[in-house]
């Protein structure tokens, strides 16, 4: 995205401004492919010794930077704010995220990685002990966006620490400060020198993808498809968790008054900032006017300003002028189709700050229905009953998450399962976010992979290496060893089909004596 907010301050460094005010509250280096590839070497010389001390020794500094993170909680949040425009609880959520996810992983990436022995598909290899081992990537990018500072590098940055793998995160040019102080307390904490940070603008962030082993990236579908292009052409592995236009579907037998709730929250939370925000509303018929009042009365209920520590609003600003240009041109462009906005429709005038809004007569035609939107906006189509809502929100090129909104579980569960989308919350909004036991992943244009889902959480971070050790002694040459011999290969051949087939073939001996003899049919 362009990013007004963010300026060069001179040739050697990028200026970092509150959206809510526009005043300058840090500068950091514009740091050049050179830079970037001199840390990802210093990296590589500490990751080895990091990977060596085990899970468990990487569990203790883990631990030792949740505690930074506790203690330093308020000024985190301070920093947060500062570069965000956010309201103070939403700016404690950073924090309290990261604190969360350290403790999941930490205690748990013993046991995720812990060797595998599966058992063999045949008696005859048997004979052999078989082994999975994981081994980190040594050098781990991770690219991140501005919608949360400090959250956001904390989700793959932590889970690739505990892998074993040495991390260079590049965040957002827009808010790269939160993720400077993340590496001041991994610093200040005294450990192992694998975590870098570097800052900048596309050029750095492009370095980073040129330089290392495997690459994680958070941000828009264009960019990703841009990143998926340059790991390809390196042959190193990639995820991406790219744009969503999620659907929430509200069904006439919804608890309407926990709907307008979960709903609003939702696609206003963080200011709509959030990549699985609810960005469009499909409500059966019979109660599309009742949860529409319902939606409106709350959302006009919502406090919106510059925030402090006192907590006192409930909407921060957008992140830059030009995403609030993005939100307007959106909401414009629906009036302009037949939409009406019953509450909001415009910036405030202030900052970046945009009304919360809810748009109602929309329809696919208008962008705030089929693009990613990314701001405080809610729009509301009625339909005749699940099957249009399930059609319409399966008509879209991205397929992050959802929601569907019912008095009958089972019923939800059932339309969940037709929804193109990595993830579906029943009754709710969010709640896979804050599962670390299942995949966050996207489909179709929403992104290639997922972060967590238990072991394959820090599992994506290593290359999977497959071991076999012999458990009987062992002859001076196997069966199918040089120089060929038919009788050996026949008594193979007998022993593998008498293993794999099924019904009377298995007995075929005669019919592979005959095989390998030359005198088949």
């Amino acid at each position: 995205m362009t990013n007004p907010q963010t300026t060069p301050a001179d040739a050697a460094g990028i200026e970092v401004r509150n959206p809510a005010t526009g005043a300058v509250v840090g500068t950091v280096p514009n740091e050049s492919a050179a830079a970037v590839a001199a840390k990802v070497r210093e990296l590589r010389l500490y990751q080895r010794e990091w990977e060596a001390i085990g899970p468990d020794g990487r569990k203790e500094w883990l631990l030792r930077l949740q505690d930074w993170l506790i203690d330093h909680t308020d000024h985190l949040a301070d920093v947060v704010q500062s570069e965000s425009g956010k309201p103070r609880v939403d700016a404690l959520i950073d924090p309290g995220f990261a604190v969360d996810l350290i403790g999941y992983y930490a205690r748990r990436a013993a046991g995720f990685l812990a060797d595998e022995h599966p058992a063999p598909h045949s008696p005859l290899a048997r004979v052999k002990r078989l082994t999975t081992v994981y081994r980190p990537y040594p050098v781990v990018g991770v690219i991140t966006p501005w919608n949360f500072p400090l959250a956001m590098p904390a989700l793959d940055v932590i889970p690739a620490l505990a892998a074993g793998a040495a991390v260079l995160l590049k965040p957002s040019e827009v808010t790269p400060l939160s993720a400077l102080e993340l590496a001041r307390g991994w610093a200040e904490i005294g450990a192992p020198p694998v975590f870098a940070v570097v800052t900048g603008a596309g050029e750095t962030g492009a370095a980073v993808v040129d330089n290392v082993d495997y690459l994680q990236f958070t941000g828009s579908t264009r960019t990703g498809r841009a990143i998926a292009t340059a790991c390809a052409r390196r042959l190193i592995p990639y995820s991406l968790e790219l744009g969503g236009k999620d659907p929430a579907i509200v069904l006439a037998d919804a608890d309407l008054d926990r709907a307008a709730y979960g709903v609003a929250f939702g696609g206003l939370f963080n200011a709509g900032q959030v990549c699985i925000s609810i960005e469009r509303v499909y409500v059966e018929a019979p109660v599309y006017d009742e949860f529409v009042a319902k939606l409106t009365a709350h959302v006009r209920t919502l406090r919106q300003g510059q925030d402090d520590r006192r907590a006192r609003f409930d909407i921060g600003a957008l992140a830059t002028e030009a995403q609030r240009d993005i939100v307007a041109r959106h909401v414009d462009d629906a009036i302009a189709k037949g939409a009406t906005a019953v509450t909001g429709g415009k910036p405030t005038g202030v900052g970046t700050f945009f009304e919360p809004t809810v748009l109602v007569d929309v329809d696919h035609t208008m962008a705030c229905m089929t693009e990613e939107t990314f701001g405080p906006t809610l729009p509301v189509m009625k339909v005749a009953d699940e099957t249009e809502a399930v059609a319409l929100a399966n008509d879209s090129i991205y397929g992050l998450s959802a929601s569907v909104w019912t008095g009958d579980k089972v019923r939800g569960e059932r339309i969940a399962r037709r929804l193109n989308a990595g993830a579906v919350n029943v009754n709710d909004v969010f709640a896979n976010l804050f599962n670390f036991a299942l995949p966050m992943g996207g489909w179709q244009q929403s992104g290639i992979g997922a972060r967590w889902g238990g072991a394959e959480g820090v599992r994506k971070y290593c290359r999977k290496q497959a071991l076999t050790t012999p458990m009987l002694p062992t002859q001076q040459r196997e069966l199918f060893w040089f120089p060929y011999n038919k009788t050996r290969l026949a008594i193979a051949l007998s022993a593998m089909r008498a293993a794999g087939a099924r019904g009377m073939r298995r007995l075929g001996v005669l019919d592979v004596i005959n095989t390998v003899g030359g005198r088949g049919k």
